[in-house]
């Protein structure tokens, strides 16, 4: 298994031709109460489980959780500067919510090449977002991936 880890995003992503089955790539990121409040801005998503301390801690999560979809989006980001990188289109993205993420918490995305279908230029990943060793969150993508030139 090849292990993408570059400390900063790749300039130039993967070309077709240099993914194998099984390359995997991670990102992470501390998510903080200002990509809460920035989250909820640019999204309009103001569910007060996100917001609202006393609210949250009136639900089954007993306090604050970060919007999933903010979670989701460091596969996202991971897709885009890591695996494969810059010039890669998203398609389709699979997505089941395991686990609360809360502010403070390190969530680190990861995506792994399973399926490459060369004669479309496409490319399936796993990808999936941990908090420790808890799933926060789990799919797969589908993406087209940019032939070298």
């Amino acid at each position: 298994m090849d292990d993408v880890r570059a400390g900063r995003p790749r300039e130039r992503g993967y070309a077709l031709d240099d993914l194998t089955i099984g390359m995997t790539a991670a990102y992470e990121h501390v998510v903080t109460e200002q990509d809460v409040v920035q989250f909820a801005d640019i999204s309009g998503d103001r569910n007060p489980v996100h917001l609202d301390e006393d609210y949250a801690r009136t639900t089954r999560f007993k306090g604050r959780i970060v919007h999933g979809m903010l979670s989701a989006s460091f596969l996202s980001t991971t897709i885009a500067s890591r695996l494969p990188g810059p010039g890669t289109i998203y398609l389709t993205q699979n997505l089941s919510f395991r686990a609360p993420v809360r502010i403070g918490d390190l969530v680190e995305a990861r995506v792994t090449v399973t399926e490459i279908i060369r004669d479309r230029a496409r490319v399936v990943l796993k990808t999936v977002c941990r908090v420790g060793e808890t799933v926060v969150v789990d799919g797969d993508a589908l993406v087209v991936v940019p032939a070298r030139g």
